[in-house]
């Protein structure tokens, strides 16, 4: 990463740090020292414009807790990582974030803040394209939790060449300009224990004028309910949207490129009134908490939780599956939804009408009968028409509506035999299989019943036999899959599970994406990655991530 982009990602640690330090000793002696930061006591000197607001902790012990997983290989990589990021960013100035930085610096609160409008001055510029980009507004605060370290700091930036202040003052406050490298950045010390800076002046003194009593993040409406963070352990950071909606817009409208979002858009997204998120770290791994507030008025989606009994149709070595409840209701949604997109519309009904040719109603005998839980799962298999791509696929679902299931799927064969595939059928673990043979390569597909209420339909004849054969350990009860999801929230919507610590898993993304070495060993240390959703009401939706990562060996 180039030296100009770590500056530019990292301004609280690049360029800006030359200001912390410069202020630090203008503040050390004017007031006792102040508390470290946390997010409400920074929220309090953001605008209340700002759009939404992370906030970093700098707690070394919540950090600490990331060491105790990883293979050897994946943390010499990490630390070698850091280490060559720390050279990157404060190369020019020899400066150490451990040594230097760390000691005075408490949590980090990183606002978005509306974009300014085009300056006229770049508007008369000569040349000047057309659509000028509106700049971007960040506003960063930074708690002073030790004011000897910062003033230590300062001391030692003081001597460091190619760095000018500038002074200017504010409602009685002092606003240093620091230009570094012809980049300037405004900061400007806080009630004693907060760093305030920006790329912009104006927005430092808004962040002035907040402390100087106008209304702040803290305090507008929506954001005073989500600032308590969302409950992870050892926190590390937490995201806070109040107002969904109009941060997308905002950001919308700042995008030269972007075109006006269209009103049925704008609905959709009123659905969502605001968002807290929070990333921590415990026993299992990095886990990953959101909870959006929704309007029970213009939320259309009925959410109904999920039994989960599905996953147990399928086998042990599932490295991949997606599950849930009602895939009916959810079309019927999507369908009432269309009526509002002309595009959406049109397209259903293309394919409503393509489906009529061949005798099946899309709505009925898709959609229709899928009224129960369903799973997707990826299985390993390089056998038959699978051997080239390492892995099959089933789809297993619960419905109350067999009937118009089975008359499904015998039109579906129907059509297959007008396509000169040969309809087969097998006995295959005590369950009657039909598959769609393909000479000299085996089933390319196969579908059967379960039970009385579950039917499958299984990519390769390698993957039916492993979802027939009931001798076979079921995915439920398995180490893995236990370890990945057994502390995400029940009851729930169903899952997102994929199984790292499989040998073929990182093999086969290997082969979609083209990792380098260095990826590879840091996927090596991933046990798993879980997913999934639930909402106690219908104002309420609640998500959760568990990357399962691998504890180091003792």
């Amino acid at each position: 990463m180039p030296k100009s982009k770590s500056k530019f990602l990292i301004p609280a640690v690049g360029a800006a740090v030359v200001i912390a330090g410069s202020i630090a000793a203008y503040t050390y002696f004017k007031a006792p020292s102040g508390g470290s930061s946390d997010g409400l006591g920074s929220a309090k000197l953001v605008p209340s414009t700002a759009l939404m607001a992370t906030y970093i902790t700098t707690d070394s012990q919540a950090w600490a807790k990331l060491q105790q997983f990883g293979t050897p290989e994946a943390q010499k990589l990490v630390a070698k990582g850091l280490e060559n990021f720390n050279k990157q960013v404060f190369s020019d100035n020899n400066v150490s974030y451990e040594k230097d930085i760390k000691p005075w610096a408490g949590g980090v609160m990183i606002a978005v803040l509306p974009s300014n409008p085009v300056k006229p001055a770049q508007l008369k510029a000569p040349n000047a394209p057309i659509n000028v980009q509106q700049e971007s507004n960040i506003l960063i605060v930074v708690g002073i939790k030790d004011k000897l370290s910062a003033l230590n700091f300062a001391n030692k930036l003081k001597s460091q060449k190619g760095v000018k202040f500038q002074e200017s003052d504010y409602q009685g406050q002092k606003i240093i300009e620091t230009t570094e490298n012809g980049k300037p950045t405004y900061s400007v010390v806080l009630n004693n224990s907060h760093l305030v800076l920006a790329p912009e002046k104006q927005a430092v003194e808004k962040a002035i004028d907040t402390f100087k009593g106008e209304s702040s993040f803290a305090s507008k409406e929506g954001a005073s309910s989500i600032l308590k963070g969302v409950d992870v352990k050892n926190s590390l950071t937490q995201i806070y949207v109040p107002d969904y909606a109009g941060m997308v817009q905002q950001l919308a409208a700042g995008s030269p490129q972007a075109k006006q979002l269209p009103p049925q858009t704008l609905t959709q997204l009123k659905q969502i009134k605001s968002v807290v998120a929070g990333v921590g770290v415990d026993d299992a791994g990095v886990r990953v908490k959101a909870i959006a507030n929704l309007d029970p008025q213009l939320n259309k989606f009925q959410y109904q939780s999920s039994p989960g009994n599905i996953v147990g149709q399928f086998p042990t070595g599932t490295f991949a599956l997606i599950s849930g409840n009602g895939i009916s209701r959810g079309w019927e949604t999507l369908v009432e939804e269309s009526k509002n997109y002309p595009e959406m519309k049109q397209a259903l009904e293309q394919v409503r009408g393509q489906l009529k040719f061949v005798n099946i109603d899309l709505d009925k005998d898709i959609f229709g009968w899928m009224n129960g839980e369903f799973a997707f799962g990826a299985i390993p298999s390089n056998q038959g028409v699978l051997a080239s791509v390492g892995f099959g696929g089933a789809l297993v679902f619960d419905t109350s509506d067999r009937k118009t299931a089975e008359a499904t799927l015998t039109k579906l064969d129907t059509l297959a035999k007008t396509q000169q595939i040969e309809i087969a059928n097998r006995n295959i673990g005590g369950k009657d299989v039909t598959e769609w043979q393909i000479p000299r390569q085996g089933a390319l597909l196969a579908h059967g019943w379960l039970d009385q209420d579950t039917v499958f339909v299984a990519l390769g004849g390698p993957v039916a036999e492993a979802i027939s054969d009931r001798n076979n350990q079921s995915l439920d009860n398995s180490d893995t899959f236990k370890a990945v999801t057994g502390s995400l929230q029940k009851p729930n919507g169903g899952y997102f599970y994929l199984d790292m610590d499989k040998t073929k898993t990182v093999p086969l993304i290997n082969s979609f994406i083209s990792s380098d070495a260095n990826t590879i060993t840091i996927l090596g240390s991933i046990r798993g990655l879980g997913f999934t959703a639930t909402s106690p009401d219908k104002s309420t939706s609640e998500l959760e991530m568990l990357l399962a990562l691998k504890p180091t060996a003792k």
